[in-house]
């Protein structure tokens, strides 16, 4: 099993768009961004005063006592009592619209491409589902550290031997992003993939 290296013309004949350095990169940034934002739980919480535990007693007389006058032990200017302005839970997920996302795999795409980081070969799997097996599969493709391999789909076996081995990453074309794509050092089509990235830059 060997790879061919996947050129521009390449990929115009398998009707894959690209986009050069010239366009793009605002694109790429925002769903960088999204991506990002949409693993954040947003679940930073604080008590308020209304939360913290603690009766609503007065701490002491209201005069008399030679110190400002209080209510009860929960104000904010006390150890142990609730937070003025602190995080909430929220929401941080940013949505990004469809034709900025299919430019900005068309950018990402361009930009391997034209650096000679992408390679295509007929067919990918491991037989025996042995993590020996599938590193040297991976190692007589390319000696790049991390590598992104991309198919239609896998087979069960594939993805047993696969499961040890952090440095490959196998995702199936439909569900491939561009944080993914720029992570790494080399990527591997396999040609059942190429239909699909055809119709996700159309």
């Amino acid at each position: 099993m060997s790879a061919n290296t996947f050129t521009l013309e390449a990929a115009a004949a398998a009707n894959i768009q690209v986009v050069g350095s010239d366009k793009g990169s605002q694109a790429v940034h925002d769903l960088i961004v999204a991506y990002q934002a949409n693993r954040r739980t947003g679940s930073a919480n604080s008590k308020t005063r209304a939360e913290v535990s603690g009766n609503n007693k007065k701490i002491f007389r209201q005069k008399g006592t030679g110190n400002a006058r209080h209510g009860d032990k929960r104000a904010p200017i006390f150890v142990g009592g609730g937070v003025v302005f602190g995080p909430r839970p929220c929401d941080y997920s940013k949505k990004v619209n469809k034709s900025t996302r299919r430019l900005a795999l068309r950018r990402v795409l361009g930009d391997l491409i034209a650096a000679s980081k992408v390679s295509t070969v007929s067919e990918f799997s491991v037989a025996d589902g042995k993590t020996k097996s599938f590193i040297k599969a991976v190692k007589d493709l390319t000696d790049a550290k991390k590598v992104l391999v991309v198919a239609a789909s896998f087979d069960e076996t594939t993805y047993r031997a696969a499961r040890n081995v952090q440095e490959v990453l196998l995702m199936t074309a439909a569900e491939v992003n561009i944080e993914q794509l720029m992570n790494a050092d080399a990527v591997i089509l396999v040609d059942t993939a190429l239909e699909t990235l055809a119709s996700r830059t159309a």
